[in-house]
C-alpha cells in the first residue's frame, strides 16, 4: 500500500512554484502525489517528473474529458485527447492515468446514457488503452455521482464498462465521496468489482478532511486488504481557492480550516485505519 496526495488541493496545473509542497509531503511520509493533467505539454511534465524523482516520490495522474474531446461522441478528438494525457503521464513518470474521462463534467441530456453513447465511449477507451499499453501505462476510469455526470455513476456501472472494453490496460477506480452518495453498501460494491479495481481515492463525504466526516474507512480498508489491494490510497479534497474547479465540483463553502489539516491529518488517519484493518 502507498499513500499519495492529489495536488488539485493546490492547483489544476502544477509548476515549479509548487515544488516546496512536494518536499513537505515527502517529509510527512507520503509515497507520492497525483498530478493533474489539464493543460501543458510533454516537456513541461518531464520537468515535473524530474522533480518527483529528485524528491523520491512516485505519482499517478488525473485528467478529464472536455466538450471538444467527448468520448460519448466516439470521434478521433476524444482519442487524441487521451493520448495527449497519456504522453504527459508517461513524461512525469506516472504509474497510470485516472479520472472521469468518460464525459465532460456537469453535462446532462436529461436521459440515461444511450447504448450508442456507451458504445462510443468503449471504442474510444479501447483505442486509448491500446496506446496506454504501448507506453507501459494503465488507465483507471472514475465514476462520479449523478449530480456530476450520468454516464457511469456506480461501481457496478464502471466495472461493466471495463468488462466491455476488455483490455488489460483499462480498469476503474473507487472514490469514497462518490460512493457515499451512490452505493447502497460501499464496501460490498468495492468487493464485487475487485477484478476491475486499479485505484482508490480517499475522500471525505463533504470533500473535506478524510476522517472528519462519516465515511467508514475501516470497513473499506478491510475489503481492500481482503482482496489483496496493494496500490495507491490517494487523498482527494477540494477547496475554494481554484474558482473553475470549485464551480465544477460545487464547492462554495469551506470544508476545512486550512489545507494543512487535510494532508497532515489525512495521512495519519490512513495509516491508523490501514493498520487496524490488518
Amino acid at each position: 500500500m502507498k499513500i499519495s496526495m492529489n495536488l488539485l488541493l493546490w492547483a489544476t496545473h502544477i509548476t515549479d512554484e509548487h515544488f516546496p509542497i512536494l518536499a513537505e509531503l515527502k517529509g510527512l511520509g507520503y509515497d507520492g502525489v497525483e498530478i493533474p493533467i489539464f493543460e501543458g505539454d510533454v516537456a513541461h511534465f518531464e520537468k515535473i517528473g524530474a522533480e518527483l524523482k529528485n524528491q523520491g516520490l512516485g505519482c499517478t495522474c488525473v485528467t478529464v474529458a472536455t466538450p471538444d474531446a467527448d468520448p460519448r461522441k466516439g470521434d478521433q478528438a476524444a482519442v487524441d485527447h487521451l493520448k495527449w494525457a497519456l504522453d504527459c503521464a508517461k513524461a512525469c513518470g506516472g504509474d497510470y492515468l485516472c479520472g472521469p474521462f468518460h464525459q465532460p463534467l456537469g453535462e446532462f441530456t436529461g436521459d440515461p446514457p444511450t447504448d450508442a453513447e456507451r458504445g462510443n465511449a468503449a471504442n474510444v477507451h479501447t483505442q486509448a488503452a491500446d496506446y496506454a499499453q504501448s507506453l507501459g501505462l494503465k488507465m483507471a476510469m472514475e465514476y462520479l455521482n449523478r449530480f456530476e455526470c450520468y454516464m457511469f455513476t456506480t461501481m457496478a456501472d464502471a466495472a461493466a464498462h471495463v468488462r466491455r472494453v476488455n483490455h488489460p490496460a483499462f480498469k476503474t477506480m473507487y472514490d469514497t465521496f462518490h460512493a457515499n452518495i451512490e452505493e447502497k453498501d460501499g464496501p460490498a460494491a468495492l468487493r464485487a468489482a475487485k477484478d476491475e479495481l486499479l485505484h482508490f481515492h480517499v475522500s471525505a463525504n463533504d470533500r473535506g478532511t478524510p476522517g472528519k466526516g462519516h465515511i467508514d474507512y475501516l470497513a473499506h480498508f478491510k475489503v481492500l486488504r481482503e482482496i489483496g489491494y496493494d496500490g495507491w490510497l490517494c487523498i482527494e479534497a477540494f477547496g475554494r481557492a481554484l474558482p473553475d474547479l470549485a464551480a465544477a465540483t460545487k464547492v462554495w463553502r469551506d470544508f476545512f480550516p486550512a489545507k494543512e489539516e487535510v494532508y497532515t491529518e489525512g495521512i495519519k488517519m490512513i495509516q491508523q485505519m490501514w493498520a487496524a484493518a490488518g
